[in-house]
């Protein structure tokens, strides 16, 4: 399991689409972008570290009310067990009347073979 695997099937379930391209249609009133950000190691003592700390930039386009939908994912999030590392707003983008909006997210992972 991966935190954007996660993150995909949380915002599934918010029925929230996730974008990762150019759209072919019209794009939709509210959306997501997830960016992965750091997968590290900050929690070992010796060379052989068996966790990983996975960070992803959840990135919210609304053209509707985006505080009613951040405070839905973070909810989301944090029942999920995945750690809000900052949330901030970004900008309106007036040639597309989208609010951005930016979650941040991480959650430690055990390493796999």
């Amino acid at each position: 399991m991966s935190l954007l695997m996660e993150l995909n099937a949380i915002l599934d379930g918010l029925k929230l689409p996730v974008e990762t391209g150019n759209f072919s249609g019209v794009p939709p009133d509210e959306y997501a972008v997830l960016t992965p950000l750091t997968d590290g190691f900050p929690l070992f003592a010796d060379d052989m570290p068996q966790m990983e700390t996975q960070e992803v930039r959840l990135s919210l386009y609304a053209k509707g009310n985006y505080r009613r939908r951040t405070r839905q994912i973070t909810s989301a999030l944090l029942a999920a067990g995945i750690t809000v590392t900052e949330r901030r707003y970004i900008e309106y983008e007036a040639d597309t009347g989208y609010h951005a909006y930016a979650v941040d997210a991480a959650k430690i992972y055990r390493l796999e073979d």
